[in-house]
């Protein structure tokens, strides 16, 4: 089985899934219809909406860094968490009383205030979340994407109902959000962890890294090759995901609350599928290898965004939309591992930060608006052809770029199953 069911008298696993469930739930009932919300309910344009995803993603990268650098800092304490938990819990009164009248208002006052709220709770949380949760796989003895798999439930159920939700009016959603968020800080303030036994090799004081060592990340050239890895495959792919897929697909029906309720329903069918796969990955990883997990997560992406740009039959787009559930954490977790044994995981928050999540909001910055105004102009279909070509030409570089696994092992050493030993050198195991 994919679960082993001891891992449930872990209070540590079951912490982490908790919090990593309530964030995505909390996230996925309103995030994953927030550009339909932007285009049918505030009649934003494309290029517009591209902007929004645009400077979002620039303010993002701050509020990243800093979470990376100060949960660095201060290892599992909760203080990080629990401030974005607050800032989720404060969802609804910040979108229905000053996000949409600004938006529609004053546009360029919205996405500002938009572009401040939004990372703290949601976009630079959801990193920060995952690589807290990481961590504490390492220090406790969990598979970090059996906890992961709990997120991806989560978001699967909040999108079984929010299509739904959404076409009975928007605003429920964003309550609903605000109640989660705060039944996340509930779980941070009160479930405590500190009488979990620890995973062996690791101490109850790590070490705890300096800001020379944090900032000596960005000075290495293999964290380079991984953040333009990152900006080219993972960020292309969000574009396509995220600011143009659900509308594409809504645009598929004669009617467009037929075309919303149809994808809330696949949505949430793909991300049950995805949880699975979350539980399932750490499994196929020691077969095949980190990197090639994550060459198989670029593989698959190409193939389901060409699958967008060629079809418009609403039956074959959603069964394409499917291989979302076996890119995501193909991707996802092939990323974390290869962090994690190719750095010193003693900075995992930072690097994991920087070098996937800041990376993927990099590239949104920089190609949001122009991708949506291509979008304007010669249709979805089109510039998705676009986006499958930069993708496939970022896996091609990543195979020749990217290490092996048995290559500079810096981190924690990976087991691989069908081979004596471990990939690479034998460290001491950090937290």
């Amino acid at each position: 089985m994919a679960i082993n069911f001891r891992l449930f008298r872990n209070g540590a696993y079951l912490q982490s899934s908790v919090t990593l469930f309530v964030f995505f739930a909390g996230w996925g009932i309103w995030w994953s219809f927030f550009s339909t919300w932007l285009d049918k309910t505030l009649h934003l344009s494309g290029e517009q909406i591209g902007t929004v995803y645009s400077v979002n993603s620039l303010t993002t990268i701050a509020v990243m860094i800093a979470y990376g650098l100060i949960q660095d800092r201060i290892g599992l304490k909760r203080y990080v968490v629990i401030l974005s938990s607050a800032v989720m819990a404060c969802l609804a009164p910040f979108v229905i009383f000053v996000y949409q009248p600004l938006l529609t208002g004053a546009f360029g006052w919205g996405v500002l205030l938009g572009a401040v709220y939004l990372p703290f709770g949601y976009t630079a949380a959801v990193g920060l979340l995952e690589a807290f949760s990481e961590r504490m796989s390492r220090t406790y003895g969990f598979e970090y994407g059996q906890a992961r798999g709990w997120g991806s439930l989560g978001y699967g159920v909040a999108a079984l109902f929010t299509g739904f939700i959404f076409t009975i009016n928007p605003q429920i959603n964003f309550f609903v959000g605000s109640a989660l968020g705060a039944i996340c800080l509930v779980v941070q303030v009160f479930w405590k962890t500190d009488k979990v036994p620890l995973a062996p090799g690791h101490t109850s004081h790590p070490h705890t890294p300096s800001l020379r060592e944090m900032a000596s990340v960005l000075k290495l050239k293999s964290l380079w090759v991984v953040i333009g890895f990152v900006i080219f495959s993972w960020t292309f792919y969000n574009l396509y995901d995220g600011q143009m897929f659900p509308n594409f697909y809504r645009s598929l029906f004669p009617n467009e609350d037929i075309g919303l309720h149809t994808y809330g329903v696949l949505n949430s069918v793909q991300v049950f599928a995805e949880a699975i796969c979350m539980m399932l990955v750490p499994i196929l990883m020691r077969r095949i290898g980190v990197r090639n997990i994550l060459l198989l997560g670029v593989t698959v992406m190409t193939f389901r965004i060409l699958g967008a740009a060629v079809f418009s039959d609403p039956v074959i787009v959603s069964v394409v939309k499917m291989f979302h559930a076996i890119e995501v954490p193909l991707f996802i977790l092939g990323i974390f591992r290869y962090l994690t044994l190719h750095f010193n995981s003693a900075v995992s928050a930072t690097l994991y930060l920087v070098g996937f999540e800041v990376a993927a909001q990099v590239g949104n910055t920089l190609f949001a608006i122009p991708f949506g105004a291509l979008r304007d102009h010669i249709g979805y279909q089109p510039t998705f052809y676009v986006i499958a070509g930069v993708v496939a030409c970022a896996g091609i570089w990543g195979f020749f770029a990217l290490k092996k696994d048995d290559q500079d092992v810096q981190g924690d050493p990976f087991i691989r199953s069908g081979r004596s030993g471990v990939t690479g050198l034998v460290r001491t195991a950090r937290s």
